[in-house]
C-alpha cells in the first residue's frame, strides 16, 4: 500500500488568496482549478481524491503540491517553459499574414480578406483571422483622415479649445454651422413595421421632394441648439440667423461663435453687420477641421435618430420632423463634454505628419 499523503501545510494568508481564486468567476480557469486541488489537499485529501474532484490526474496533483512547498502562491498560475498548448502557428507563417496585410494588396483589389489571404499563405480563413485579431489588423475597415494645411492651425486651435475648457464669464459660446441641402426623401412604397422576428423596412429606391439648410448654433455649456432652417445657405440666410440669435440670446451676454471658414462667414455684408453687433466675437476652426466644431456632433445624432429612416412628402413635412427634433432635444439637452487638450492634439497631429513623410 502507498503511503498516505500528509495534509499539504498552508498559512492563513496563503488559505485566504486560495479561498479567493477558488472562488473567482473571472480568473484562469487553471488558477482556479489549482486552488481547488490545494485547498483539498490541505484538508487532508489523498491525490487520488482531489484528481477526481477536480477532472485532472492525480500526477498532476502531486506536482501542483510539490510546487506550492516551494513556490508558495506568487507562481501559482505559471505555466513552466515547456508546458501547455504548443502554437499551432508557426511563427513563419504569422509574420508572412502580417507582412502582406500591412505591406502588400491583392492583385487588383483595395486590400485583404480572410479568403483572399488564406488563399495566398496556403492557411484556413479562421487562422488568418486568429492573426489579425491578435495583432489588432482590420483590413476591411477604413477611416477618414486629413491633416489641415492652415499656417494658422496652432493659433486657431488653441483659440477654439480654450473656449471649450475655460469658456469666459458673462457670455455665451455658440458652435455653429449649417447642415445644406438636407433632402426630403420619400420612400417609392410603404415602410413594414417591424414584427417578431424582422425589423422595420423600407424601399432601397425613393423621390426626392426638394432640400433645406439647417443652421444650427449649440450652447456649449448647456447643450441647448438655436435652429433654423431656411431655402438655401448663402450670406443673406447666414444673416437672417445671426438675427435669430441675437433675439434669442440674452443682451447682457457676448456671443462667441465658432465656425468654418466658408466664404459666407466672411462676407462683407456679414462683417458689416458684425461691425453694428460688437458683442458677437467670430472664431474660425482651423481648415479642414470641422471637428473642432462640437456641432458637428450634434448634427450626426439629427441624422441617426430623425432623418436617415425618415420618410418626408415634402419639404415642410421635413421643416417639421426637424423642429420636433430639436425641441425635443431642447427639452432634454446634454453637453457634449471637451476632454482634449491642446497638447495632446498638436502630439497627435506631428505623430501623423511623420507617419505621412514616411510613406511619401
Amino acid at each position: 500500500m502507498r503511503t498516505p499523503v500528509p495534509a499539504l501545510e498552508i498559512s492563513e494568508s496563503q488559505r485566504a488568496v486560495l479561498e479567493a481564486l477558488a472562488r473567482s468567476q473571472s480568473g484562469a480557469h487553471r488558477e482556479v482549478v489549482r486552488a481547488k486541488a490545494l485547498l483539498l489537499a490541505a484538508d487532508g485529501l489523498a491525490n487520488t481524491a482531489i484528481a477526481r474532484a477536480v477532472s485532472v490526474s492525480p500526477g498532476a496533483v502531486a506536482n501542483w503540491r510539490r510546487r506550492f512547498v516551494t513556490d508558495g502562491v506568487a507562481r501559482l498560475g505559471e505555466v513552466r517553459k515547456g508546458r501547455g498548448r504548443r502554437p499551432s502557428i508557426p511563427a513563419e507563417t504569422i509574420d508572412r499574414i502580417v507582412e502582406l496585410t500591412q505591406e502588400y494588396r491583392p492583385q487588383g483589389e483595395t486590400h485583404w480578406s480572410c479568403r483572399s489571404m488564406a488563399a495566398a499563405v496556403g492557411v484556413s480563413k479562421d487562422t488568418v483571422q486568429r492573426v489579425w485579431s491578435a495583432r489588432g489588423l482590420k483590413p476591411h475597415l477604413v477611416e477618414t483622415f486629413k491633416l489641415s494645411n492652415d499656417p494658422r492651425f496652432e493659433e486657431k486651435l488653441v483659440d477654439v479649445v480654450g473656449l471649450y475648457l475655460n469658456p469666459p464669464e458673462k457670455a455665451i459660446v455658440l458652435c455653429a454651422d449649417e447642415k445644406s441641402s438636407v433632402q426630403a426623401i420619400d420612400r417609392t412604397q410603404a415602410s413594414l413595421p417591424m414584427i417578431k422576428g424582422r425589423g422595420e423596412t423600407m424601399t432601397h429606391d425613393y423621390k426626392r421632394h426638394g432640400t433645406t439648410t439647417l443652421f444650427a448654433a449649440l450652447d456649449v455649456l448647456t447643450g441647448t441648439v438655436i435652429g433654423q432652417c431656411l431655402p438655401r445657405h448663402r450670406h443673406q440666410e447666414f444673416l437672417t440667423f445671426l438675427r435669430t440669435i441675437d433675439r434669442e440670446v440674452p443682451k447682457d451676454l457676448t456671443v462667441h461663435l465658432i465656425l468654418d471658414n466658408y466664404a459666407t462667414h466672411k462676407h462683407k455684408k456679414v462683417r458689416a453687420w458684425l461691425a453694428k453687433h460688437p458683442r458677437f466675437q467670430l472664431h474660425f476652426t482651423p481648415t479642414s477641421s470641422s471637428w473642432l466644431n462640437l456641432v458637428e456632433r450634434w448634427f450626426r445624432e439629427l441624422t441617426d435618430k430623425a432623418l436617415r429612416r425618415g420618410i418626408f412628402h415634402s419639404v415642410p413635412d421635413l421643416i417639421a420632423s426637424i423642429e420636433e427634433y430639436l425641441d425635443a432635444h431642447n427639452d432634454d439637452p446634454r453637453p457634449y463634454i471637451w476632454t482634449a487638450t491642446t497638447e495632446s492634439i498638436l502630439a497627435k497631429v506631428a505623430r501623423g505628419r511623420v507617419a505621412l513623410e514616411k510613406i511619401s
